[in-house]
């Protein structure tokens, strides 16, 4: 409580007890441990990230730019602070007015010029709907009130600053004198007064150049008339109409009218109620013309040259200027106005942006008409036919202007590179500075040189509409490429340039202090005292207090005021005072260095010529050697998107990106990445097929173009994306490649080959297609087979010892084939319930097929020759050992074609084979329907660790007690289990399911005339047989209709049906086979012996025969070895070692035992039964 009694006015600083300086301290020790473990910090990142972070930036990757530009809070109060109070005053209304200007001109350059110029793009007359005009002006009109309330602004600053500057200048004897104005001319003041006057001429250019701004103007006003005259329909007031009407008036006659410089110019610069008179001041009048003249000859000198910086855009402004005192003082000096016109002959045309070019002669003779008619017409012609002559000399000499300027530029680079990587040594670190000066600034020249002649050269064109030769615009185009090389220099060495920067412009400063010191000696050495005197000692130490900081805008512009009055009396001798001037110069260009180098190397106006790029980039095509240039250009064309941001015409801005970013793509895409794409697949092509002996390609007679140059290019930033030609190409061949051979699988192993020789030759990271090489790993649905069984079995050809289907034809050039694993999958798909219905399917299939076999069997003309062949074996089976004779299944093989032939010379026999083949190629299908139901159940059951011993899991969560559901899911996992390794073991016998639903039918009594097939397979081996031989002969041919390799349908078939009728020991009887090996062998042996006689007597001809006739011989013997194989092995399906008799004994026998063991059982429990009790 005892602190409340404490008075407040009480401060503690009146007792010094030390305390602050010992916390100072302390606080001072903490921030330099701070700043000691921020350094360790970033030292230990940049360590890190070494390899990646150099001293060299990439244009288009750094997210970080440096601003180079010099910047202070303080205002030009603060900077223009001496004892004289006057030229306080003075400099401070003249810096102000400056400043205003500056940021008048800014506002111009980049809101109003571009929302004018980029009025109506990114709108194409095709796509524009009746109606668009009116909404894209409706938008607009807010734009151009503000424009209207911009160029007002710019009036009352050029009254302003013609008032203040009369003011100081006055011709009236009475009137104080503010300063002494003798020796005074403020260049600054008029240089400023010049660039507004540019502004409002550029202005004035822009709006009568286009046409499509006054159009859409016309249809706007139009409809305000026809929403007049229905104002209830529009919904509008007619109150709120008028007004509008009036604003627009008012808006054409300032703007559109072309009329906003005239009006400037034509104000009322006299003050009404006695004020300041400017138009009598005849002091003003003088001091205005002499600082015009000086200007002038200060500008005239450099035009043209290579040391010329900004003199162009001045010599806008003087003329401005110029017709600024006529309008004034309405005197005219003809000598001035002469040798303002003689500068079109050196400069015939000047850009005032983008693509607005204008011409000095047109605007003088138009502005000051009363000098022009005292100038002879010829002269004025002659400037007109200069200006073409200059156009035809510019195409001319611009491949020779490129040669040069590359020389120059490289040269520059390799000097820019070596000064900057070079140590800097203390001992010569003025002179390093000064070489860094000289070679940043004589980069700035050769951009704004190289600016100068592209704008100038294409504005031209476009202005005069001559058209341009193709050889100018690939010479324009490395022009603008080593203008965005010189920036991109200046970009990559940021970080030095921006170190070097700093030094320079304190060592410029010096050198200026310098000057300046020596000069203020001078002037308080003499002892002579007057106003003058203090004015220019004033205005030396405002310079010099100027000098002495960052050298920002605000500062240069006082010191180059302040040396205007400084200047005067000759308080400099001439060899200083140029010196300091060249200085002074310097250090504009060096603190403004990055800001002057952007705006040189802007390349916005290529928007307004960007029909030079489909020929630029069949160039680049052409050129693949240097096609790293791409990124120059496309930098180039990423300059005008700032400034498409100001347009106001359309919803958003982005409309117009949009447009442009979709035009320059499609361009790209057209002339450049198609023809890229096209050209390289058919490389790919035609060197992948070299063996079709295809066009001529040897490169020293056609030529060669290594197009693997693009694709070591970085990616290509343009907007918000990068363009990767590697990746784009990559993408297309892929999406070509994998497209192809999924339409044609067979030409999977060319395109794989292509995809190797793309990134060998390339360098193209290619995607594998995976796609089959041989089978498509699903194949066939097997629910799709079974439901077009009859199809299969006619379209497929069955291998018995591969368990594989082979398609007999296709029109791909490839066949289909099914194994066994096509299958699984199948299975695996539906379900294993889909093997027995594939099983029913086939037996209904079976059915229909037996049904036309019995009636070709019960055929009499068949029946008959079948009945007569038995007899005849029975009768001579004695003498021919029991073998079936060969000739007896010739001739009925034979014979039965005079019974009739199909259309495609098919006999009955044939038929019958083939109805043979089909029931065999469903039984085919049947056990790999069966085979790969055990693959299914293998590939599934191989996650059981032990088939013998497998758990129970429903008991093992019975004992852990867990929930209701947990046993519900063990018990389905068990009977899963249980289903799966009965099905295992087991698999369902379906060859004997459909014996026996077939059999009994087949032995039936009623079916006796069945009982004749066996006699009838001889004849049917040897149809097969030849079958067989035709079809593999046609694999050699080139038409290869009707081969095949394999078709063992034919030998299951004939086992299948053998084993229903049970004939396997009536066909064996006729040892069929053995018969035909003895024919042919015997065969053989004679016709060798033939072979050796001929040999001895010598016939050519005979012997090719023999040996032919030995060749037959062999293969249909072959032929039948491999049928008797096949059809021995199908025979084991069916066991054929047991007859129908013996099966059925050995069925009895075994249902006897399975009885008397479970007597047994019985039997066995009763008698055990007391003992459990």
């Amino acid at each position: 409580m005892a602190l409340e009694t404490l008075s407040p006015e009480w401060e503690f600083d009146r007792l010094d007890d030390g305390s602050q300086k010992i916390h100072a301290e302390v606080q001072l020790k903490n921030y330099g441990k701070f700043l000691e473990e921020y350094a360790s910090q970033l030292k230990r990142i940049e360590d890190a990230l070494d390899d990646s972070v150099g001293d060299v930036w990439d244009f288009s990757l750094d997210p970080i730019a440096l601003k180079l530009l010099p910047y202070e809070q303080s205002s030009l109060l603060e900077l223009i602070k001496t004892e004289n109070k006057v030229l306080n005053k003075v400099i401070t209304v003249y810096a102000a007015l400056c400043c205003e200007i500056k940021k008048l001109k800014y506002e111009a350059e980049t809101k109003f010029y571009n929302g004018l110029l980029f009025y109506g793009e990114g709108a194409t007359d095709s796509s524009m709907v009746e109606g668009d005009c009116q909404i894209q002006m409706g938008r607009f009109v807010s734009f151009l009130q503000e424009l209207s309330c911009f160029v007002t602004r710019c009036y009352e600053v050029v009254v302003n600053v013609v008032h203040q500057l009369a003011v100081l200048y006055t011709s009236n004897k009475n009137a104080p004198k503010i300063i002494e104005t003798s020796g005074v001319h403020f260049q600054a003041m008029y240089e400023h007064l010049g660039e507004l006057l540019t502004v409002l001429i550029t202005l004035d250019e822009i709006i009568d150049n286009h046409a499509t701004l006054k159009d859409h103007w016309t249809m706007y006003k139009r409809l305000l008339k026809s929403v007049h005259h229905n104002l209830s329909k529009f919904g509008i007031q007619e109150d709120k109409l008028k007004p509008f009407e009036k604003l627009l008036l008012k808006l054409e006659c300032q703007l559109l009218d072309g009329m906003i410089f005239q009006a400037c110019i034509e104000q009322q610069f006299d003050s009404i109620n006695g004020g300041v008179s400017v138009s009598k001041s005849s002091t003003f009048a003088e001091e205005f013309a002499h600082t015009l003249r000086t200007a002038f000859a200060n500008v005239e000198t450099k035009l043209g040259e290579p040391s010329e910086i900004d003199q162009r855009d001045k010599y806008v402004g003087i003329c401005g200027l110029f017709v600024l005192h006529f309008q004034i003082f309405r005197t005219v000096d003809k000598k001035f106005y002469k040798s303002l016109l003689d500068v079109c002959k050196k400069v015939p045309a000047i850009t005032l942006t983008a693509n607005i070019i204008w011409f000095a002669d047109n605007f003088l003779i138009q502005k000051i008409p009363a000098a022009a008619k005292l100038l002879d017409k010829k002269s004025i012609h002659t400037i007109k036919t200069q200006r073409e002559n200059f156009l035809q000399q510019k195409a001319q000499s611009l491949t020779k202007d490129m040669q040069s300027y590359y020389v120059f530029v490289s040269s520059w680079m390799t000097k820019m590179e070596s000064i900057l990587s070079k140590e800097q040594r203390m001992d010569k670190f003025a002179e390093d500075l000064s070489n860094r000066c000289i070679v940043f600034i004589q980069g700035f020249l050769y951009a704004y040189s190289l600016s100068t002649i592209i704008k100038t050269t294409m504005n031209l064109h476009m202005s005069m509409q001559k058209p341009m030769t193709k050889t100018s615009v690939k010479a324009l185009c490395r022009l603008v490429e080593l203008l965005k090389a010189i920036e991109h220099m200046f970009y990559r060495r940021s970080m030095v340039v921006a170190d070097s920067v700093t030094h320079i412009s304190q060592h410029l400063q010096y050198q200026a202090l310098h000057s300046i010191s020596v000069a203020k000696k001078r002037v308080i050495s003499d002892k002579k005292y007057s106003e003058q005197r203090l004015d220019v000692l004033s205005a030396l130490v405002l310079a010099e207090n100027a000098l002495n900081g960052p050298s920002t805008k605000q500062r240069r512009l006082i010191v180059s005021l302040a040396l205007s009055v400084g200047t005067q009396m000759k308080t400099f001798k001439d060899e200083e005072l140029l010196p300091l001037q060249l200085v002074l110069k310097k250090l504009d260009l060096i603190s403004e260095l990055t800001e002057r180098v952007r705006a040189q190397c802007d390349c916005c106006f290529l928007y307004w010529h960007r029909a030079v790029f489909p020929i630029y980039l069949d160039d680049v095509y052409e050129n693949a050697v240097d096609s790293a240039r791409l990124h120059y250009m496309f930098s180039a064309l990423r300059d005008c998107v700032p400034a498409m941001m100001h347009a106001r015409h359309l919803e958003s801005y982005e409309v117009l990106l949009e447009c442009y970013d979709k035009e320059i793509m499609e361009v790209l895409n057209e002339h450049l990445l198609d023809k890229l794409c096209k050209e390289i697949e058919k490389d790919l092509r035609l060197s992948v097929h070299t063996h079709l002996k295809l066009d001529d390609r040897n490169p020293f007679r056609v030529g060669m173009k290594d197009l693997a140059h693009f694709f070591f290019l970085n990616p290509i930033r343009f907007f918000n994306r990068f363009i990767d030609i590697k990746a784009h190409v990559t993408h297309y061949l892929d999406k070509t490649f994998y497209n192809l051979t999924t339409v044609a699988l067979h030409d999977w192993a060319t395109y794989s080959e292509m995809r190797n020789l793309a990134t060998q030759r390339y360098g193209l990271s290619m995607t594998e297609a995976h796609l089959p090489s041989q089978t498509l790993e699903q194949g066939l649905d097997v629910l799709e087979i079974m439901r077009n069984i009859h199809v299969f079995v006619s379209r497929y050809l069955y291998n018995l010892n591969n368990q594989i289907f082979i398609e007999r034809t296709s029109n791909n050039k490839h066949l289909n084939t099914i194994n066994i694993r096509h299958v699984a999958n199948s299975i695996r798909t539906h379900g294993t319930g889909i093997m027995n219905t594939t099983v029913n399917f086939t037996y209904q299939f079976l059915r229909k097929k037996f049904y036309i076999f019995s009636q070709f069997m019960y055929d009499e003309h068949i029946k008959s020759r079948l009945i007569k062949d038995i007899r005849f074996f029975r009768e001579v089976k004695d003498q021919n050992d029991h073998k079936y004779p060969f000739e007896r299944a010739d001739k009925f093989n034979r014979g039965i074609r005079k019974l009739g032939i199909t259309p495609d010379g098919q006999s009955y026999l044939d038929q019958f084979r083939q109805l043979i083949s089909q029931i065999g190629n469903a039984m085919g299908y049947v056990r790999m329907i069966r085979s790969g139901g055990l693959h299914c159940c293998s590939s599934a059951i191989r996650f059981v660790p032990d088939l013998e011993d497998i758990v129970n899991f429903e008991e093992l969560v019975k004992e852990e007690g867990l929930s209701e559901e947990t046993q519900k899911a063990a018990r389905q996992l068990d009977s899963v289990l249980s289903d799966l390794t009965r099905n295992f073991a087991e698999g369902t016998e379906y060859f004997k399911m459909l014996v026996d639903v077939f059999a009994p039918e087949f032995r039936s009594p009623k079916n006796m005339h069945l009982r004749n097939f066996y006699i009838i397979v001889p004849p049917l081996t040897l149809n097969f047989v030849e079958h067989s031989i035709s079809c593999k002969e046609k694999l050699n041919k080139k038409n290869k209709s009707g081969a095949a390799f394999t078709d063992d349908g034919f030998a299951m078939g004939v086992a299948y049906i053998l084993k229903l009728l049970d004939q396997y020991q009536e066909f064996d009887s006729l040892h069929w086979f053995q018969s035909v090996r003895e024919k042919y062998v015997k065969e053989i042996r004679a016709v060798a012996k033939q072979q050796n006689v001929q040999s001895i007597n010598q016939d050519e001809k005979l012997l090719q025969t023999m040996n032919l006739t030995h060749k037959r011989l062999e293969v249909c013997l072959q032929e039948f070895e491999l049928l008797y194989f096949s059809l021995s092995s199908a025979r084991i399906f069916f066991r054929a070692d047991k007859t129908a008799a013996e099966e059925n004994q050995e069925k009895k026998e075994r249902e006897e035992e399975s009885v008397k063991a479970s007597n047994g059982d019985l039997s066995n429990s009763t008698s055990a039964d007391p003992v459990v009790k």
